[in-house]
């Protein structure tokens, strides 16, 4: 056991944002004395292989990295350097046309190895999508614990002590898992913008605009003219009469007489008033 194994031998591993994951219990070494893993005691999730590139090595503790972030990461590398190479490539082909025949070997070389690319990142893709889904379902149970917390403060079933206690804790978790998918995020992007990176590489050149423009003028005349003469419209004839057209005059009728009208509209009858007689008068005055 070399003095590297002795200083990680019963110290705390804690993963990138602070969570408290375990204690190392020992190591498992090559042939040569080199670590490959260490055992990690996780208490309920058990004992836990952990690769030696996994972790990084402080003086209070053990960092663990993810394994989806060391591929991520690997990835990016090798397509920005592959990337990098292929442009350089094209440079040396542009300033020197008798080097052609040589960088095609190791334009072929280079290509194959962005498809080998690809397929990783596939797979890390996968994982990113799993892990992702995984840190929201931590985030919902975070968030039902605090609600759940907060109604029996509510009702007088725990303390106002306590209830800041769940909400300590679940902040912290909600904080770390905010944190994770920011970077899973970040990542995503990254391999997004290499992606299409690799496409504008691989996609061949578009026709230069003067070059289109030289073969135009290349081009025979008789196939430049373009027909500006339109077809004139068939005329229609239409047949004349040899008649000529008579146009049929209806006798207007005559206006009637007054005696006509006064007999058609005949006066209305006079109203009739009952008249009062005067004898009652008289009567009225005798009696007087």
């Amino acid at each position: 056991m070399t003095n590297d194994d002795i200083e990680i031998i019963g110290k705390n591993v804690k993963d990138m944002y602070g969570a408290f994951m375990g204690k190392v219990v020992g190591t498992i070494t090559d042939i040569d004395g080199s670590i490959q893993s260490i055992g990690v005691d996780c208490s309920f999730q058990g004992l836990q292989q952990i690769q030696y590139e996994q972790i990084v090595v402080q003086n209070d503790a053990i960092i663990f990295i993810p394994k989806w972030r060391l591929d991520s990461q690997r990835l990016i590398r090798e397509k920005q350097l592959t990337l990098r190479r292929l442009k350089a490539l094209i440079d040396i082909v542009s300033e020197n046309d008798h080097m052609k025949a040589d960088a095609e070997i190791i334009h072929e070389k280079y290509k194959s190895k962005l498809v080998r690319l690809d397929e990783t990142e596939s797979e890390i893709k996968a994982k990113l999508e799993e892990r992702a889904t995984e840190l929201e379902e931590e985030s919902k149970s975070a968030k039902m614990l605090l609600f759940d917390a907060k109604v029996q403060c509510k009702s007088n079933e725990i303390s106002e002590t306590t209830f800041d206690t769940v909400k300590s804790c679940t902040n912290e978790v909600i904080e770390r898992v905010s944190h994770e998918l920011a970077e899973i995020k970040n990542v995503k992007s990254r391999i997004a913008d290499l992606e299409l990176e690799v496409q504008e590489m691989i996609a061949p050149s578009q026709p230069n605009v003067q070059e289109s423009a030289v073969s135009y003028l290349e081009t025979p005349e008789s196939q430049q003219v373009v027909q500006t003469i339109l077809p004139e419209a068939p005329i229609v004839s239409t047949p004349k009469s040899s008649e000529p057209i008579r146009a049929e005059t209806l006798p207007i009728p005559e206006s009637p007489t007054k005696s006509e009208v006064s007999a058609e509209f005949q006066e209305p009858p006079k109203q009739v008033t009952p008249e009062t007689p005067k004898d009652n008068d008289n009567d009225w005055l005798a009696r007087m």
